[in-house]
C-alpha cells in the first residue's frame, strides 16, 4: 500500500490535479453561463413584451382583420355581379322587343296598298326592298319559324310567328322571293339572326325581299307602320 500511495502522488505531480465528477454543482459553471443557457430561444428574456408568444398573438389579430376586410370586399363584388346579371337580363328583354331592318343596301320599290296589275290581288300586300340577289336577310323581330318552303307566287318564303306582338294573336311576318332559305320550321330566331338570302323566285320583276306582317296569320297590315311602332323606319 505505501508503494501504491507513492505512485499516485507521482502521477498527480506529473499531470496536475485529478478531479472526480460526482454529478454535483461545485460552482465550476459561472452564474453568467447559467443565465445564457436559460435564456429563451428567441433571444429575449422572460417577461419581455417582444416575446415570441406575444408576437404570434399580434400576427393573428392582423390576419383576422385582413380576412374580415377581404370578406367585405367579396360581398361587395358579389352584389356588383348580381346587379350586372340583372342588368344583362333586363337588356336582353329590351333587345328581344326591338325590331331591325331585315336587309341593308336596299331600295324601297313598292309600298303597302299600291295598285297594279303586277299583283294578283290588284294591290300590294307588303313592302318590296330591292337589292342585289344574294343579299343577307335577317329576322326583323324575334319569333319561331312556322314555314320555310316554296310558296307559289311568293317563291321561297319563310313565315315567322313573332314573340312580342300580342303572343295570343300569333302575328306572323313573311319573307318572300328568297334565293335560299337557311332556317327550318320550329327554329327559334332572334332579331338580327340570318334566315336567308334575297332572290327572284316566284312572281317578280327583279331580285328583292317582299316583307309582310299578318296578325293572327290572317289579312296583312302595313309593315311600315308595324316597323315604325318598334322604332324602325324603312
Amino acid at each position: 500500500m505505501p508503494a501504491l500511495a507513492g505512485l499516485m502522488a507521482v502521477s498527480a505531480a506529473g499531470f496536475g490535479t485529478v478531479t472526480v465528477d460526482d454529478g454535483r454543482d461545485d460552482g465550476a459553471v459561472s452564474s453568467s453561463s447559467r443565465q445564457a443557457i436559460g435564456r429563451p430561444y428567441a433571444g429575449v428574456d422572460a417577461g419581455s413584451t417582444n416575446g415570441t408568444d406575444i408576437s404570434r398573438s399580434f400576427n393573428r389579430q392582423v390576419y383576422e382583420e385582413q380576412r374580415a376586410t377581404q370578406e367585405e370586399q367579396l360581398a361587395i363584388v358579389a352584389e356588383q355581379r348580381q346587379q350586372v346579371e340583372q342588368d344583362v337580363e333586363s337588356y336582353a328583354e329590351q333587345v328581344a322587343d326591338q325590331w331591325v331592318i331585315p336587309v341593308t343596301g336596299y331600295r324601297l320599290t313598292a309600298q303597302f296598298g299600291q295598285s297594279s296589275g303586277l299583283w294578283s290581288s290588284g294591290q300590294h300586300t307588303g313592302l318590296d326592298l330591292a337589292g342585289p340577289s344574294g343579299t343577307t336577310i335577317v329576322a326583323a323581330a324575334s319569333g319561331t319559324v312556322k314555314t320555310a318552303a316554296y310558296d307559289g307566287a311568293y317563291g321561297n318564303k319563310t313565315s315567322i310567328v313573332l314573340d312580342d306582338v300580342d303572343p295570343g294573336n300569333q302575328t306572323e311576318m313573311w319573307y318572300a322571293h328568297q334565293s335560299r332559305i337557311v332556317v327550318e320550321p320550329g327554329q327559334k330566331v332572334n332579331a338580327g339572326d340570318v334566315i336567308g338570302y334575297t332572290g327572284a323566285t316566284g312572281n317578280v320583276t327583279g331580285p328583292h325581299l317582299h316583307l309582310e306582317v299578318r296578325p293572327g296569320g290572317g289579312e296583312p297590315i302595313n309593315p311600315e307602320q308595324a316597323l315604325q311602332e318598334h322604332g324602325v323606319r324603312p
